[in-house]
């Protein structure tokens, strides 16, 4: 029976106040009730035009934002081969595996790291260590050395680069090889394609100790 009449109750009192309501706006003029609609309407256009510029605000954060992460996307890939290029990160991939024999020389060597470069080589190491700007390779025929330590005999030198223009750029007719064939006839080098490879990061300091940028 309580809970009868709590319902009962509710349904009185919004009866009452459904008809108060309409007996407030049955006591309004229709010039009064022109003006409210026209009011309500106005603010219902300035509501549509709030939400329409916070439906374009929100259209430009977004693309904003897109546009942030490709961005900084682009970054990180350009550092990421700013730091393979100069050494600071060990580099994997495929390349080439040239393996010297017999009494060859430092400049032999360095005319062999030239033309890695200049056909496309992202990465070069000989025996171990990364071949950087700075790094010097140097002595006499058989006495090898690498950042002053000597390389026996034989020695590699990995590259990464395409395989294929590697190969061809060091065995071509008139190449690099047949040149040194030519003033080195008792030292032998192998060049061989390899799916893959890893050269190690360089050891050395590249952080300039006296040049500064020029902004």
């Amino acid at each position: 029976i309580a809970i009868v009449a709590f319902i009962l109750g509710l349904l009185v009192i919004v009866q009452l106040r459904t008809q108060a309501s309409g007996a407030a706006f049955a006591g309004l003029s229709s010039q009064d009730l022109t003006v409210l609609v026209a009011n309500l309407n106005a603010r219902n256009d300035q509501l549509r035009r709030e939400v329409a510029n916070l439906e374009g605000e929100l259209a430009i954060l977004t693309d904003n934002s897109q546009r942030g992460d490709a961005s900084l996307d682009e970054l990180r890939a350009d550092l990421r081969r700013v730091r393979l290029y100069s050494g600071i990160d060990a580099a994997t991939g495929p390349g080439v595996l040239i393996v010297a024999r017999g009494p060859i020389d430092g400049s032999a060597v360095e005319d062999l790291i030239n033309e890695l470069r200049n056909a496309g080589a992202e990465a070069i190491g000989i025996e171990g260590t990364r071949i950087v700007p700075g790094v010097v390779v140097a002595g006499g025929p058989g006495s090898v050395t690498v950042e002053d330590a000597a390389v026996g005999d034989p020695f590699e030198i990995v590259a990464i680069g395409p395989p294929d223009k590697l190969t061809g750029s060091l065995t071509r007719s008139g190449g690099i090889i047949a040149q040194l064939a030519a003033t080195q006839p008792d030292a032998v080098i192998e060049v061989t394609p390899i799916e893959s490879a890893t050269v190690p990061a360089t050891e050395r300091s590249l952080v300039p100790t006296a040049g500064r940028p020029r902004l």
